[in-house]
Protein backbone atom coordinates (compact mmCIF):
# COMPACT_ATOMS: atom_id res chain seq x y z
CA UNK A 1 0.00 0.00 0.00
CA UNK A 2 1.32 3.23 -0.93
CA UNK A 3 0.46 6.63 1.01
CA UNK A 4 -1.22 9.24 -0.85
CA UNK A 5 0.69 11.62 -3.15
CA UNK A 6 0.90 15.45 -3.31
CA UNK A 7 2.74 17.32 -5.95
CA UNK A 8 5.47 19.66 -4.80
CA UNK A 9 4.37 22.17 -6.36
CA UNK A 10 0.62 22.10 -4.72
CA UNK A 11 2.73 21.80 -1.15
CA UNK A 12 3.47 25.50 -0.78
CA UNK A 13 -0.48 26.09 -1.19
CA UNK A 14 -1.62 25.91 2.59
CA UNK A 15 -3.70 28.79 3.50
CA UNK A 16 -7.37 29.50 2.26
CA UNK A 17 -6.61 32.52 0.42
CA UNK A 18 -2.69 32.07 -0.90
CA UNK A 19 -0.98 34.94 -1.78
CA UNK A 20 -0.67 35.47 -6.05
CA UNK A 21 2.82 34.61 -6.23
CA UNK A 22 2.36 31.50 -4.25
CA UNK A 23 -0.80 30.83 -6.75
CA UNK A 24 1.45 31.89 -9.83
CA UNK A 25 4.63 29.62 -8.85
CA UNK A 26 2.67 26.80 -8.06
CA UNK A 27 0.75 26.91 -11.58
CA UNK A 28 3.90 27.73 -12.96
CA UNK A 29 5.82 24.82 -11.81
CA UNK A 30 3.50 22.47 -11.65
CA UNK A 31 1.38 20.33 -14.70
CA UNK A 32 -2.04 20.09 -15.94
CA UNK A 33 -3.04 18.29 -13.38
CA UNK A 34 -1.61 20.50 -10.54
CA UNK A 35 -3.69 23.62 -12.51
CA UNK A 36 -6.62 21.14 -12.38
CA UNK A 37 -6.29 21.06 -8.75
CA UNK A 38 -5.78 24.11 -8.03
CA UNK A 39 -9.15 25.43 -10.28
CA UNK A 40 -11.04 22.57 -8.20
CA UNK A 41 -10.12 23.63 -4.58
CA UNK A 42 -8.50 27.24 -4.31
CA UNK A 43 -10.45 28.68 -7.43
CA UNK A 44 -13.88 27.12 -6.78
CA UNK A 45 -14.57 25.73 -3.53
CA UNK A 46 -15.22 26.86 0.04
CA UNK A 47 -16.08 30.87 1.18
CA UNK A 48 -15.25 33.41 -0.58
CA UNK A 49 -12.68 36.34 0.32
CA UNK A 50 -15.32 39.05 -0.10
CA UNK A 51 -17.70 36.52 2.53
CA UNK A 52 -15.43 35.62 4.88
CA UNK A 53 -16.79 38.48 7.56
CA UNK A 54 -20.03 37.34 7.14
CA UNK A 55 -19.98 33.76 4.89
CA UNK A 56 -24.00 33.09 5.79
CA UNK A 57 -24.65 35.28 3.55
CA UNK A 58 -23.00 34.13 0.52
CA UNK A 59 -24.95 30.94 1.00
CA UNK A 60 -28.36 33.19 1.37
CA UNK A 61 -27.53 34.99 -2.20
CA UNK A 62 -26.57 31.37 -3.78
CA UNK A 63 -29.80 29.64 -2.30
CA UNK A 64 -31.91 33.17 -3.88
CA UNK A 65 -30.42 32.61 -7.25
CA UNK A 66 -31.03 29.09 -7.70
CA UNK A 67 -35.15 29.67 -6.70
CA UNK A 68 -34.74 32.34 -9.62
CA UNK A 69 -33.41 30.00 -11.81
CA UNK A 70 -34.72 26.83 -11.48
CA UNK A 71 -31.09 25.36 -10.25
CA UNK A 72 -29.39 24.09 -7.35
CA UNK A 73 -27.48 26.22 -4.60
CA UNK A 74 -24.83 24.03 -4.83
CA UNK A 75 -24.35 24.92 -8.78
CA UNK A 76 -23.61 28.38 -7.92
CA UNK A 77 -20.33 29.33 -7.16
CA UNK A 78 -17.64 32.56 -6.95
CA UNK A 79 -14.81 33.29 -8.97
CA UNK A 80 -12.42 36.45 -9.54
CA UNK A 81 -11.28 38.37 -7.31
CA UNK A 82 -14.40 38.02 -4.99
CA UNK A 83 -12.84 34.86 -4.02
CA UNK A 84 -9.19 35.33 -3.32
CA UNK A 85 -9.52 39.17 -2.92
CA UNK A 86 -7.24 39.85 -5.70
CA UNK A 87 -7.90 40.17 -9.56
CA UNK A 88 -6.52 37.07 -11.57
CA UNK A 89 -6.89 38.40 -14.98
CA UNK A 90 -4.07 38.48 -17.40
CA UNK A 91 -3.11 42.05 -17.89
CA UNK A 92 -2.57 45.52 -16.08
CA UNK A 93 -5.34 44.35 -13.35
CA UNK A 94 -3.62 41.10 -12.55
CA UNK A 95 -3.33 41.07 -8.71
CA UNK A 96 -5.63 44.62 -8.43
CA UNK A 97 -7.17 43.94 -4.96
CA UNK A 98 -11.14 43.19 -4.51
CA UNK A 99 -13.08 46.59 -4.23
CA UNK A 100 -15.76 48.59 -5.17
CA UNK A 101 -14.84 49.07 -8.46
CA UNK A 102 -14.66 45.00 -8.98
CA UNK A 103 -17.37 42.67 -10.30
CA UNK A 104 -19.34 39.80 -8.33
CA UNK A 105 -18.09 37.33 -10.98
CA UNK A 106 -20.67 34.59 -10.62
CA UNK A 107 -20.86 31.07 -12.18
CA UNK A 108 -23.72 28.69 -12.57
CA UNK A 109 -22.30 24.88 -13.33
CA UNK A 110 -25.65 23.39 -14.79
CA UNK A 111 -26.75 21.58 -17.99
CA UNK A 112 -30.63 22.32 -17.82
CA UNK A 113 -29.71 26.30 -17.57
CA UNK A 114 -27.02 25.88 -20.16
CA UNK A 115 -29.47 24.04 -22.57
CA UNK A 116 -32.11 26.85 -22.28
CA UNK A 117 -29.36 29.47 -22.58
CA UNK A 118 -28.50 27.54 -25.85
CA UNK A 119 -31.85 27.58 -27.18
CA UNK A 120 -32.46 31.27 -26.87
CA UNK A 121 -29.02 31.81 -28.28
CA UNK A 122 -29.97 29.87 -31.31
CA UNK A 123 -33.68 31.67 -31.23
CA UNK A 124 -31.92 35.01 -31.75
CA UNK A 125 -29.74 33.58 -34.65
CA UNK A 126 -32.17 32.49 -36.35
CA UNK A 127 -34.65 35.59 -35.89
CA UNK A 128 -31.12 37.88 -36.68
CA UNK A 129 -31.28 36.30 -40.08
CA UNK A 130 -34.39 36.05 -40.82
CA UNK A 131 -34.75 39.56 -39.90
CA UNK A 132 -37.08 39.44 -37.24
CA UNK A 133 -34.95 41.33 -34.98
CA UNK A 134 -32.88 43.80 -35.79
CA UNK A 135 -30.21 45.99 -33.70
CA UNK A 136 -31.55 49.10 -33.12
CA UNK A 137 -28.16 51.76 -33.77
CA UNK A 138 -24.65 51.23 -35.10
CA UNK A 139 -23.15 50.03 -31.71
CA UNK A 140 -25.65 47.38 -31.21
CA UNK A 141 -25.14 46.08 -34.45
CA UNK A 142 -21.62 45.84 -34.13
CA UNK A 143 -21.91 44.29 -30.76
CA UNK A 144 -24.30 41.73 -32.19
CA UNK A 145 -21.99 40.58 -35.09
CA UNK A 146 -19.55 40.37 -32.51
CA UNK A 147 -21.95 38.01 -30.03
CA UNK A 148 -22.74 36.05 -33.16
CA UNK A 149 -18.80 34.77 -33.14
CA UNK A 150 -18.06 34.70 -29.51
CA UNK A 151 -20.58 32.65 -28.05
CA UNK A 152 -20.70 29.37 -30.75
CA UNK A 153 -16.92 29.30 -30.05
CA UNK A 154 -18.01 29.25 -26.25
CA UNK A 155 -20.24 27.28 -26.28
CA UNK A 156 -18.31 24.51 -27.73
CA UNK A 157 -15.92 24.74 -25.01
CA UNK A 158 -19.11 24.17 -22.69
CA UNK A 159 -20.23 27.29 -21.55
CA UNK A 160 -22.17 30.63 -22.30
CA UNK A 161 -22.16 34.25 -21.26
CA UNK A 162 -25.66 35.20 -20.59
CA UNK A 163 -25.28 38.54 -21.22
CA UNK A 164 -24.41 37.81 -25.17
CA UNK A 165 -28.14 37.01 -25.47
CA UNK A 166 -30.70 40.05 -25.74
CA UNK A 167 -32.77 40.54 -22.39
CA UNK A 168 -35.71 40.27 -24.43
CA UNK A 169 -39.23 38.74 -24.16
CA UNK A 170 -38.37 36.60 -27.07
CA UNK A 171 -35.09 35.06 -25.48
CA UNK A 172 -36.53 34.49 -21.76
CA UNK A 173 -33.57 32.59 -20.11
CA UNK A 174 -31.50 35.21 -21.06
CA UNK A 175 -34.19 37.97 -19.23
CA UNK A 176 -34.44 35.91 -16.01
CA UNK A 177 -30.74 35.54 -15.48
CA UNK A 178 -30.28 39.58 -16.82
CA UNK A 179 -33.21 40.22 -14.04
CA UNK A 180 -31.97 38.18 -11.31
CA UNK A 181 -28.28 39.46 -11.45
CA UNK A 182 -29.80 43.04 -11.08
CA UNK A 183 -32.06 42.57 -8.24
CA UNK A 184 -29.30 40.53 -6.38
CA UNK A 185 -26.84 43.50 -6.98
CA UNK A 186 -29.55 45.66 -5.53
CA UNK A 187 -30.16 43.38 -2.53
CA UNK A 188 -26.98 43.02 -1.74
CA UNK A 189 -26.75 47.12 -1.63
CA UNK A 190 -28.92 47.24 1.19
CA UNK A 191 -28.01 44.15 3.11
CA UNK A 192 -25.13 44.36 5.84
CA UNK A 193 -21.80 43.43 5.15
CA UNK A 194 -22.55 43.23 1.79
CA UNK A 195 -19.57 43.54 -0.28
CA UNK A 196 -19.76 46.48 -2.41
CA UNK A 197 -19.03 46.20 -6.49
CA UNK A 198 -19.73 47.48 -9.36
CA UNK A 199 -22.04 44.96 -10.73
CA UNK A 200 -23.00 41.51 -10.91
CA UNK A 201 -21.87 38.86 -13.99
CA UNK A 202 -22.72 35.15 -14.34
CA UNK A 203 -21.04 32.80 -17.00
CA UNK A 204 -22.91 29.52 -17.34
CA UNK A 205 -20.91 26.10 -17.81
CA UNK A 206 -22.57 22.77 -19.18
CA UNK A 207 -20.93 20.86 -16.40
CA UNK A 208 -17.52 20.89 -14.22
CA UNK A 209 -15.29 19.24 -16.46
CA UNK A 210 -15.82 22.50 -18.50
CA UNK A 211 -15.72 24.60 -15.46
CA UNK A 212 -12.27 22.92 -14.54
CA UNK A 213 -10.84 22.94 -17.52
CA UNK A 214 -11.12 26.31 -18.44
CA UNK A 215 -10.39 27.81 -15.12
CA UNK A 216 -7.00 25.80 -15.44
CA UNK A 217 -6.79 27.36 -18.94
CA UNK A 218 -7.35 30.32 -17.16
CA UNK A 219 -4.26 29.61 -14.79
CA UNK A 220 -2.06 28.71 -17.42
CA UNK A 221 -2.35 32.36 -19.55
CA UNK A 222 -1.66 34.01 -16.39
CA UNK A 223 1.14 32.08 -15.48
CA UNK A 224 2.80 32.46 -18.44
CA UNK A 225 2.24 36.26 -18.36
CA UNK A 226 5.32 38.80 -18.02
CA UNK A 227 4.76 39.30 -14.04
CA UNK A 228 8.23 39.17 -12.19
CA UNK A 229 7.88 40.78 -8.97
CA UNK A 230 4.33 38.87 -7.91
CA UNK A 231 2.60 39.91 -4.84
CA UNK A 232 1.66 43.46 -5.63
CA UNK A 233 -0.12 44.93 -7.89
CA UNK A 234 2.64 47.86 -9.03
CA UNK A 235 5.26 45.87 -9.51
CA UNK A 236 4.77 44.71 -13.21
CA UNK A 237 7.20 44.08 -16.27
Amino acid sequence: MKAFEVSSALDPLREVYPPLEIILTAARNGDRDVRYAMARLWLSEGIPHCFKIRPGLYESLRRWLALQLDIQAKEVTLVGSGRQGFCMSPGPTLGRPFGEHSDLDLTVVSSGLFDRLRADFARWEMDYVAGTVSPRHAAERKLWYANRQSVPSGIARGFIDPHKIPTWNRYPEAQAVAQAMYTAHEKLKITRDAPLVRKLSVRIYRNWDCFIRQMAINLETIAGSNVTAIGSHELRT
